[in-house]
């Protein structure tokens, strides 16, 4: 079904495939004999026996292949009651039609060159669109926005190469087809229009939902310097008096293509109400949990020279239990902080993990465990995306990696063009940056890449 799995007024099941006329026929939506070939609305009566009896369906019928999938299509739209639908769908199966797998519709789409893969992309992002800016930038990329310039790019990467490539073949002639000069000259533009590109995903990347990453923990666990050294910032004043933090410190970084933002919050105490502190430290109690109510993935700092951690672990214990409604997936980790003082996990690190999903040491001081933990938040933010952030920002994070590739690959043939080193290494050069245009817009694909894309639409899309 295209359609929600919702009671509505009206529902749409939808067909695409060779056998489309013939299954129509068969259940007596198209009468035998019908040849026309153009595209055509009408109204039909499908008979669905006890206790449906007959229901009238608008029947919407592309016979050819000028259609979404550029298959032959139908769409049936009738009454949104879901066992009405459900044996609409069974009385097809049964007249020889099969269930779509998940994202079939677009991918078909897609094979057939009707939509480019970021196009393919918007189509899943206007379907979980969830704020205006979200599908607005869904929209631009479903109407080519990006795909356009980029297969300009590519167009003109080619014939440049198939210039460079016909020099070499008259070489012992002397026969050139491009002049070095001009040759730089529209590597340079290409160059350019890349950029440009590359800075259109970034800017999609930042308004999508930042993957967020909040640092918890008792005063002095080290979470400060490990806010500078996970973003490579000094953001946070680091002292060894406990309790420097009391304000949340948020800090807005990249990282592998996913907009992340780190917040720092105060370490968790309280003091007696008569405490001349005492107010300050329980809103900075209140800013910290609110911090935690947005995250993604909450890392609970404990200082591994500690002997026992008790206070630690028994928090530990209670956070671990919460979860936030509105996230379909939030983990906690334990990391044992100052790594660089202790030989080996302590003792109690065992009982740290009962409590979350993964205990990692690290150092902030001489860097160790730094990169583990970048590498785990990348693949979260990955299997994030997957899931709820929506696939704006996929397509920034799985192209802009590539499009960085076919800058740098640009940057060389310019350099070697200058230099004179050679058009071979020129002509390796700019095939190595079509290529990697090519993975962007899906001239060149792989079936893993295919499955993680269209994986994430739902049956009917």
């Amino acid at each position: 079904m295209a359609s929600p799995l919702v009671p509505a007024t009206r529902g749409i099941v939808r067909m695409s495939g060779d056998r489309v006329v013939e299954i129509l026929r068969r259940v007596e939506l198209l009468s035998e004999g019908t040849t026309d070939r153009r595209a055509r609305r009408y109204r039909a009566c499908v008979q669905l026996g006890d206790p449906f009896g007959a229901i009238d369906v608008d029947v919407m019928l592309w016979p050819t292949t000028r259609s979404y999938t550029g298959q032959p299509s139908a769409e049936l739209h009738l009454i949104g009651s879901l066992p009405i639908l459900d044996a609409v769908v069974d009385r097809l199966i049964a007249a020889g039609g099969r269930a779509a797998r998940a994202g079939e519709f677009t991918m078909r789409s897609f094979l057939a060159g009707r939509l480019d893969l970021p196009q393919a992309e918007a189509v899943l992002g206007v379907i979980d669109a969830e704020d205006p800016s979200t599908l607005d930038h869904a929209l631009e990329q479903l109407a080519g926005n990006l795909s356009r310039p980029l297969q300009t790019a590519r167009g003109e990467l080619l014939n440049l190469l198939a210039d460079v490539e016909a020099g070499l073949d008259f070489v012992d002639e002397d026969i050139e087809f491009i002049e070095d000069g001009d040759l730089v000259d529209r590597l340079g533009s290409l160059r350019s229009l890349l950029r440009q590109a590359s800075g259109q995903l970034r800017e999609r990347s930042a308004s999508s939902s930042a993957f967020e990453v909040v640092l918890r923990g008792l005063p002095n666990a080290g979470k400060s310097c490990l806010l500078n050294a996970l973003t490579q910032t000094e953001s946070a004043i680091v002292t060894e008096q406990a309790g420097t933090t009391r304000d949340s410190i948020s800090v807005s970084f990249e990282l592998g293509g996913y907009p992340i933002r780190v917040t720092d919050t105060a370490g968790i105490e309280s003091r007696p109400s008569n405490d001349p502190d005492a107010e300050v430290l329980a809103k900075a109690q209140e800013q910290a949990m609110e911090a935690v109510s947005r995250a993604d993935l909450c890392l609970w700092c404990v200082d591994a020279t500690e002997e026992e951690p008790d206070d630690a672990l028994e928090y530990l214990r209670l956070l671990s239990t919460q979860r936030q409604p509105h996230k379909k997936v939030v983990e906690n980790w334990g990391v044992l902080t100052k790594g660089d003082l202790v030989s080996e996990p302590p003792r109690w690190a065992d009982d740290l993990s009962d409590s979350v999903s993964k205990v990692m040491m690290l150092s902030a001081l001489d860097g160790s465990g730094i990169g583990d933990l970048r590498s785990g938040i990348v693949e979260m933010a990955e299997r994030i995306d997957a899931t709820e952030i929506g696939s704006v920002m996929g397509t920034a994070a799985r192209c802009r990696g590539s499009l960085v590739g076919a800058i740098e690959a640009i940057e060389r043939a310019m350099e070697a063009t200058q230099l004179q080193a050679g058009h071979e290494i020129v002509a390796t050069e700019i095939r190595e940056a079509a290529g990697l245009i090519g993975d962007v817009t899906g001239e060149v694909y792989t079936d893993d890449l295919l499955d993680r894309v269209f994986s994430r639409f739902c049956i009917g899309k």
